[in-house]
C-alpha cells in the first residue's frame, strides 16, 4: 500500500461541500470540510490526481509542519527546524506566499520575509551557499497559513492557480472564475443529461466548464504545467499514466448554447471555445435575452447576469424584469440557476425560487438560486406530481437560514478576508479602470507572462491548440474521433517546453 500523508484543496467559500464530494469521488480519505478548504488524506497518485481532475479547487497543499508561534522569531525558529535539503535543492529557486489570521501578525508579507529569512540562514549555515528567491517562475512553491498562533506551512504542489485551466485566449470585463463556473454547474447536479443554455454567456467560461463536466474531461489537460512536476520525487511515469488515462470520460448527446447582446462578448467566447476544443458541443449567438424563446429540448439555464458593480446595463432592474418574464412565459417544464448579487435584482425577476445558496464571487457576497419554471398555479404542479424542491434542497435550504437572516447584500471582506484570497484576487473588486484584477502574485509574474506569451503560444499551438488571434491547429477535441485534446502530441509539448524555459 502507497503512503498516505496529509492534503489541503483550497476553494472559494461556499463551494467546500462540492469540492468535499468531487474528493470522495477520487477516493480520497479522511475528508473534512474547513474554511475555504477541504482537508484529506491520499498518496501521491492522490495529490496528482487532485491537481489534474478538480474541478472546484483552487490550490493543492501538501502540508510538511504543524507548529504554533506567538511572535515573529517563533516563526523563524519553526521553520528553521525543518530540514530544507529534503525540499530545495542548492540550484533550486523557492517562492513564498503567506496568508494569516492573527493580531499578532498583521502583514502577510512580513511573515513570508521571516519564512525566506530561516530558510536561507539555514542553507548558509550548513553549506555557505543560498538558495535563490524567484517571484516570478520558482522551482519550489511554500505556502504558510497561520491561524492567531496556529501554523501550516505546506508546500504548494499546483503553481500557478488552478482557475487558470489556459483554454483562455482573450476575455471581457468581469470573467466568471472558472472554479466559481464549475461549481456552479455542479451545484445544479447537471451531468450532462439535458441541453444546457447560458443567455448571458460573456467570454464563455460556464459554456465550456458546463461541456468538460458533461464529458467529465478534467480540466488539467490545458494546463502547461503544475508545480509538482519540479519537485525531487516527481514521477514523471505516474503523471503520464494519469493524463492519458481517459476510462472516465463520456459521451454527451445533447448540446450547450449561449447567447449574448454583445458582439464583443459573442466572439470572445467563440475564440475560447475553440481553443478549448469544443466547438461541436457549443453553439454561441448573437442574441439579446429579451428575445429568448421557448427550447426544443428539455434544457437547462445557468447564468451570471450583471450586477451593477462592474458590469451594469442602462435598467439594470429592468434587466432583471425581463429575465423573470422570459424564464415565465418561454422556459416552462425547465428549471433555471441565476447567481446575482443584489436583492432589488432578484426581487424584479418576480418569481419563487426553490433555493438559495449563499456564494462569493470574488468579495461579493451573492445568492445561487434556483428556479423551477412550470405552466399554470403551484399547486396545479404539484398535484401532478411536480416537484418545486426536492428533500435534499429543503435541508440545504434549512442550513442555509442563518444566511437569510440580517443579510447584507453590500456587504464586503475586511483585509484579513481579502489576505486568504491570496489565490483569486483577480476577482477584489476594485473601482479602478483599466485594472487587470490580478492578485498580487500574478503582479510579480506579469512581466515573465508577457515574456512567456509567444513562446506559450507557440507550445500551445504546437499541441493543436490556437493562438490569441484564432490561429492555429484543427480543432484539438473533434480531432482523432474526439479524442483528447494534446494527448497524441503531449510528450512533445512538455519537452520543447521544457527546453523554451532551459533557453531561458
Amino acid at each position: 500500500m502507497t503512503q498516505q500523508f496529509e492534503i489541503i484543496a483550497k476553494t472559494f467559500m461556499g463551494l467546500e461541500p462540492v469540492l468535499a464530494k468531487e474528493l470522495m469521488q477520487l477516493g480520497a480519505n479522511d475528508v473534512e470540510i474547513g474554511r475555504r478548504m477541504v482537508s484529506f488524506k491520499g498518496d501521491k497518485e492522490l495529490l496528482y490526481r487532485a491537481n489534474f481532475q478538480l474541478h472546484t479547487a483552487i490550490r493543492i497543499l501538501k502540508p510538511i509542519k504543524h507548529f504554533k508561534a506567538l511572535s515573529a522569531d517563533d516563526v523563524y525558529e519553526g521553520v528553521k527546524d525543518i530540514d530544507w535539503s529534503e525540499y530545495i535543492g542548492k540550484d533550486k529557486t523557492f517562492a513564498v506566499d503567506a496568508v494569516v489570521f492573527s493580531e499578532e501578525f498583521r502583514h502577510s508579507k512580513f511573515v513570508a520575509y521571516k519564512v525566506k529569512d530561516a530558510i536561507v540562514d539555514q542553507f548558509r549555515e550548513k553549506t555557505g551557499q543560498r538558495p535563490n528567491i524567484s517571484v516570478a517562475n520558482p522551482d519550489i512553491r511554500l505556502n504558510i497559513h497561520i491561524a492567531e498562533d496556529k501554523c501550516t506551512l505546506s508546500l504548494d504542489s499546483s503553481g500557478e492557480s488552478l482557475h487558470r485551466r489556459g483554454y483562455r485566449q482573450e476575455s471581457v470585463e468581469a470573467p466568471l472564475n472558472e472554479v466559481l463556473a464549475a461549481g456552479m454547474i455542479l451545484m445544479t447536479g447537471w451531468q450532462g443529461d439535458t441541453d444546457f443554455i447560458d443567455p448571458m454567456c460573456g467570454s464563455g467560461t460556464i459554456l465550456i466548464e458546463a461541456a468538460l463536466i458533461a464529458h467529465n474531461m478534467a480540466p488539467g489537460i490545458f494546463r502547461k504545467e503544475f508545480a509538482f512536476e519540479k519537485w525531487a520525487d516527481f514521477d514523471a511515469d505516474l503523471f503520464d499514466k494519469i493524463y492519458n488515462d481517459d476510462s472516465h470520460e463520456r459521451e454527451f448527446h445533447h448540446h450547450i448554447y449561449g447567447y449574448d447582446v454583445d458582439i464583443k462578448a459573442v466572439n470572445t467566447a467563440r475564440l475560447n471555445v475553440k481553443a478549448a476544443g469544443l466547438t461541436s458541443n457549443i453553439t454561441i449567438e448573437e442574441r439579446d435575452f429579451k428575445n429568448f424563446t421557448q427550447p426544443q429540448e428539455k434544457s437547462i439555464i445557468v447564468t451570471n447576469p450583471p450586477y451593477g458593480e462592474r458590469i451594469s446595463t442602462p435598467d439594470l432592474l429592468g434587466t432583471y424584469k425581463m429575465i423573470g418574464e422570459r424564464l415565465k412565459h418561454q422556459f416552462a417544464g425547465n428549471e433555471a440557476w441565476i447567481l446575482s448579487y443584489r436583492e432589488e435584482c432578484f426581487a424584479q425577476i418576480g418569481l419563487k425560487p426553490s433555493i438559495k445558496i449563499p456564494l462569493y464571487n470574488g468579495s461579493l457576497e451573492c445568492e445561487f438560486r434556483k428556479y423551477q419554471m412550470f405552466d399554470g398555479k403551484m399547486r396545479e404542479f404539484r398535484e401532478e406530481g411536480g416537484i418545486v424542491k426536492t428533500e435534499d434542497e429543503k435541508r440545504q435550504m434549512a442550513e442555509k437560514r442563518r444566511f437569510k437572516q440580517n443579510r447584507e447584500f453590500k456587504k464586503r471582506m475586511d483585509e484579513q478576508e481579502e489576505n486568504a484570497e491570496a489565490d483569486i484576487r483577480s476577482f477584489k473588486f476594485r473601482s479602478l479602470e483599466k485594472k487587470d484584477f490580478r492578485s498580487e502574485r500574478d503582479d510579480h509574474d506579469s512581466r515573465e507572462f508577457k515574456g512567456r506569451k509567444e513562446r506559450g503560444n507557440r507550445d500551445f499551438k504546437s499541441r493543436g491548440g490556437h493562438d490569441s488571434k484564432g490561429r492555429g491547429g484543427h480543432d484539438r477535441f473533434e480531432r482523432n474521433g474526439g479524442k483528447k485534446p494534446f494527448k497524441n502530441n503531449r510528450d512533445f509539448g512538455r519537452k520543447s517546453r521544457r527546453f523554451d524555459d532551459d533557453k531561458e
